[in-house]
């Protein structure tokens, strides 16, 4: 029995290690990518490490192709986005999760329709009212529309994590004097960091990397994000692969970076070890 199981232990890991291999050497090819210049990408060494590492290739794509200017919007836009999204979505499910009143129900029931109505169906009637509402060409014309299109999936999430919880946290609490909004703030919120930090990396990854409303809502050069940015790095004769790969080496980094800070809270999402003593 001992030895069945080593064999498919061993196994198991083997296949492990190798879909792990699969899926990071796209993002290794990347970083090679941007090392090289075009000769090398496409003729020489598609796939080997770069014979020569061009780090210019990453000053160019700095600043020739006004990188910092998108790379500012994009966060900014996700950045709100984060605030607005999470503010609306902790207090909508606190008060539908641990509150009673007539309808709670239905207004949740209600408010995860929005998980089911695809972007790309209201595009055109979201155009018309963000013309109608004159934000034409301004940030909060992807800033609303984007929380609006995560609420209903922060929602969801939360509304989880706090039906998880036990009550007598906030018994507790009001035996001491507190009044609701301490009881969330002080009490509720330091039991959510799992979740709270699984919602910001789904709505931060969404955002930075939405591409559809962007390019309908944005037309000036200065409003761009980093998706629009990396479609306009082509020429119109010609393309520095190199440089457009560092540019999406650095597009990346904020993702991985945040993801890499904050994945051992989203693998203990959901749980509330230690909430009570």
């Amino acid at each position: 029995m001992s030895k069945r199981f080593s064999v498919g232990l061993v196994c198991s890991r083997m296949l492990l290690i190798i879909y792990a291999v699969i899926s990071l050497y796209p993002l290794i090819w990347m970083v090679f990518y941007s090392f090289k210049n075009n000769q090398e990408i496409f003729i020489d060494n598609p796939f080997g490490l770069p014979t020569v590492f061009r780090y210019q290739n990453y000053v160019k794509a700095w600043e020739s192709f006004d990188l910092p200017v998108y790379f500012r919007n994009s966060l900014l836009v996700a950045v709100a986005v984060l605030a607005i999204t999470l503010t609306c979505s902790i207090l909508f499910a606190y008060a539908t999760a641990r509150m009673r009143f007539r309808g709670q129900n239905g207004l949740r029931m209600f408010t995860s329709i929005g998980l089911f109505i695809p972007m790309q169906v209201i595009l055109i009637p979201l155009a018309v009212l963000v013309r109608d509402l004159h934000l034409n060409n301004t940030l909060w014309s992807v800033i609303i529309p984007y929380a609006a299109f995560n609420l209903s999936f922060s929602i969801m999430v939360l509304y989880g994590a706090l039906r998880s919880l036990p009550f007598e946290l906030e018994e507790a609490a009001c035996i001491d004097g507190a009044n609701v909004f301490v009881c969330l703030f002080r009490v509720i919120l330091p039991n959510l960091k799992a979740a709270l930090s699984t919602v910001a990396i789904f709505i931060f990854l969404s955002v930075w990397n939405e591409f559809n409303l962007a390019l309908i809502m944005l037309t000036r050069d200065k409003l761009k994000t980093l998706p629009l940015g990396l479609l306009f790095f082509q020429g119109e004769f010609t393309t520095d692969w190199g440089a457009m790969g560092a540019a999406m080496v650095i597009a990346s980094l904020p993702t991985v970076l945040l993801y890499c800070l904050f994945s051992e809270r989203v693998e203990k999402a959901m749980t509330v070890s230690g909430a009570v003593k």
